[in-house]
């Protein structure tokens, strides 16, 4: 039996990296998937990859912000109305900023507050009538940096570190509607975002695969499906005795 065989998960942050990673293996362990995010064309190619690799995958996409507060309701309903029901939400949606604190404009803080954690917010509380339904759960995708915060993205940092709050809040709110509540925080993962933004300085995929990383023990960088794998074991019910818990994903992040 597949391990989330009869299963239905949202996703967001869906169209690549982490997310997209998370939706190959959701498909391969037999979910009925949802995938959800802004970028129409990135979600077009990653649904695309997704059904070439993974025959029969059953795949839904919804292009949404999910910053704003009705893309949360009109998730879930479209999810529902679909699928007949909800079991996993992966909450994956963020975006990045570059600044010190003492430069951060207002609009940057606004942004990355209702990418990184509102929408988080928003539709955890959206899913929680169907999820209660089926006793799923959720997964939300926080950061090492959550706990090993760093110079120049105080405002990322942040937001993740306040995911890992929420994730412990909702745990123990809803522990009593057999609803389990976890998050994973990965280290440096080599998404298309990265690559991209490495591929302006003149650096290959290949130069940053074969690049020695300093600050974690296995000293180099996390491909998105290593950061999929611990998603799927959460979401899993041979995770059912796991909630409250925060399941560091970061090659061993040393503590500076």
């Amino acid at each position: 039996m597949p391990r989330l065989g009869g299963k239905v998960a949202v996703i967001t942050g869906g169209a690549g990296g982490i997310g997209a990673a998370t939706g190959q293996l959701f498909c391969e362990e037999g979910a009925r998937v949802v995938l959800v995010d802004r970028d129409a064309a990135a979600m077009a190619a990653a649904c695309a990859a997704i059904r070439a690799a993974v025959p029969g995958a059953v795949l839904l996409d919804l292009v949404l912000d999910t910053a704003e507060e009705a893309s949360a309701a009109r998730i879930v309903a479209e999810t529902t109305r679909a699928f007949g029901r909800l079991d996993v939400l992966v909450n994956n949606a963020g975006i990045r900023s570059y600044e010190p604190l003492a430069e951060a404009k207002a609009e940057t803080w606004r942004r990355i507050l209702e990418v990184n954690l509102l929408s988080h917010a928003f539709l955890s509380r959206e899913a929680l009538p169907a999820l209660r339904a089926t006793r799923g759960n959720i997964v939300n995708v926080a950061s090492t940096h959550a706990v090993n915060p760093r110079a120049g993205m105080g405002q990322y940092d942040a937001t993740k570190a306040a995911i890992v709050s929420l994730t412990k809040t909702l745990a123990f709110e809803e522990a009593r509607h057999g609803v389990r509540v976890n998050a994973v925080c990965p280290g440096a993962t080599l998404t298309p975002f990265h690559v991209r933004r490495f591929a302006a300085q003149g650096r290959t995929r290949e130069a940053l695969e074969a690049e020695r990383l300093e600050n974690c023990l296995l000293a180099r960088w996390a491909q998105p499906r290593e950061i999929a794998y611990p998603i799927l074991w959460l979401a899993s019910d041979e995770a059912s005795y796991v909630t409250a818990a925060v399941l560091m994903a970061d090659g061993g992040m040393k503590v500076l």
